[in-house]
């Protein structure tokens, strides 16, 4: 098929009607003999849940729209070559999107890494195939304002590259230099400008010197023209998987086609440092059917969908003395959606938001909601923005179910400790499939704990709790950009203990722990009377 027909045949959803059926052969096992009930999840005995939280990658990011998997299943039925599919998707969603080119990736972090290895290849292959060695590199440094630091720039570190953080206008006019291959920067708000590193301003103080500038707009609605390159932007990332509803292991990005053009070099098919974050020919016309379907969906009607959501679920929880409500109507660009925020007194319900929300996620009907408590107030927030028709009768039902309950208050008092902790542990900690060495440092005050744990790279503080023999403890690894918490829980059995570190994202590890013989002996200071008379 010529390009121009392809282009052409994309602008028409849906896609399934051009596919010969008759060249497929009926398949032996149907969707109903994988599938329990209505959910294919639950074939595999795992739960899913309602999403009232947002578009969380853990939970699945966002619900792909029928145009999108109505063009990913079409996509299936044929082979292409990508270099030319890629050439005319890429293409379609810029002129959708007004914007000068556009590429898709395997998610905003792919992105990042695909337009990272761009600004610093040039696109020379030699240079790609050198990645991450940047020996002999022109272009070698990136720099973001430490604002701007966040879990997702690994992508840009992966290529190699020396990250450069600024704190003010100056530090950033100061860090310009012939080896800066790019400027990173969270999407902003547009009404703060004159913020001094806002996007205006860094575009403002860097013109001269035309480096590009990659905006990451990944949770934010779409706009067109896009108010980040109108704003001086060279290229803005987006996710597939969160406002926009196409594919989860998407993304594009928009913007100047010869950077554009490299960042597709660096991307599978092609070989190099970026090959492994591959992008098939299903998620680009799924990505592509995304994009059009943006252009068409009643924006407005979601939204007041959406509230009429809340109205139900206020009417049905408010009905309880003691409940409150509050709806939320965000205006910035990023994950935009309605919230309902329900808050009670701790005190007269005697179960905080958190509780609630730890209850909600692991018992049936699963349901994903936000928990807090702050000034004598809890509760539970809950996000519209992917939920799906009927569940909120579901969610409203839940809420006022469990919230109606009678709860006697809780007994917080600790039991005395049965042993003392002071001292030095060596603990030994069991990853998925490897060991390691950490040492914590802990004094005990009645049932407190507090300290310092030594691990891998560095010593940070620590405190918890000891109920009885029940050993609780909590630190947290901070570096910039990233943070991981350590959640110990384990028993005390004399000069020893064991148990499990909960540790989020990264899952559970176990751990043996030793109490180390701190005593020195007892030996006096000498305190010389002047200068050495020897070295």
């Amino acid at each position: 098929m010529k390009r121009r027909n392809l282009i052409k045949s994309l602008s028409i959803l849906p896609f399934t009607a051009a596919v010969p059926t008759q060249l497929f052969s009926k398949p032996e096992v149907s969707a109903s003999n994988v599938i329990d009930g209505e959910n294919i999840f639950r074939s595999l005995g795992v739960e899913p849940l309602i999403n009232c939280r947002g578009t969380f990658t853990i939970i699945g990011g966002s619900i792909e729209r029928p145009e999108v998997r109505e063009a990913m299943e079409a996509a299936a039925h044929n082979f292409v070559q990508y270099d030319e599919l890629a050439d005319a998707v890429h293409a379609k969603i810029a002129e959708i999107t007004k914007a000068d080119w556009a590429l898709v990736s395997a998610g905003c972090a792919a992105a990042m890494k695909h337009v990272t290895a761009a600004c610093v290849t040039g696109g020379n292959p030699e240079k790609l195939i050198a990645i991450p060695n940047l020996t002999g590199f022109e272009k070698t440094e990136v720099i973001i304002p430490r604002g701007s630091r966040n879990v997702y720039d690994h992508s840009i570190r992966n290529i190699g590259v020396t990250i450069i953080d600024v704190n003010t206008p100056e530090e950033l006019v100061k860090a310009v230099n012939k080896k800066t291959a790019m400027i990173y920067i969270m999407a902003d708000d547009p009404a703060k400008n004159d913020e001094p590193l806002s996007l205006v301003n860094i575009v403002r103080l860097t013109k001269e010197q035309n480096i590009p500038i990659l905006v990451d707009a990944a949770a934010e609605v779409l706009t067109i023209p896009n108010i980040h390159l109108e704003r001086g932007a060279h290229m803005v990332a987006y996710s597939g998987g969160k406002a926009i509803c196409g594919p989860q292991c998407a993304g594009f990005v928009i913007g100047e086609k010869d950077i554009l053009m490299s960042a597709w070099q660096s991307s599978s098919p092609h070989h190099g440092p970026c090959r492994d974050n591959k992008v098939g020919r299903e998620e680009m016309l799924g990505m592509l059917a995304a994009v059009k379907a943006w252009t068409t969906r009643d924006h407005k009607k979601e939204w007041q969908t959406w509230l009429s959501w809340l109205d139900l679920i206020s009417k049905k929880v408010t009905s309880i003395a003691g409940i409150s409500t509050k709806v939320i109507e965000p205006t910035e660009y990023s994950n935009r959606s309605p919230i309902l925020r329900i808050t009670w007194d701790p005190a007269k319900f005697n179960i905080t938001g958190e509780e609630v929300a730890e209850e909600f996620g692991r018992k049936k009907p699963r349901i994903a909601v936000g928990g807090f408590s702050k000034d004598n107030q809890t509760g539970i927030t809950i996000t519209t923005g992917q939920m799906q028709a009927g569940e909120a009768a579901v969610v409203a039902e839940r809420v006022y179910a469990f919230m109606s309950q009678t709860r006697t208050a809780k007994n917080n008092d600790m039991q005395a400790p049965t042993v003392n902790v002071t001292g030095n542990w060596k603990f030994d900690i069991q990853f998925f499939s490897s060991k390691s060495v950490h040492h914590l440092n802990l004094s005990q005050e009645g049932n407190w704990l507090q300290g310092s744990h030594k691990g891998e790279f560095s010593t940070r503080d620590c405190a918890g709790t000891i109920d009885g023999n029940q050993i609780k403890l909590r630190s947290q690894e901070v570096q910039v950009a990233d943070r991981i918490t350590f959640i110990f829980s384990g028993t005390v059995e004399g000069n020893t203990m064991s148990g499990n570190i909960h540790m989020g994202e990264y899952r559970t590890a176990t751990f043996t722990a030793t109490k180390l013989d701190s005593k020195k002996p007892h030996q006096k200071v000498f305190v010389p009377q002047g200068p050495p008379l020897s070295t």
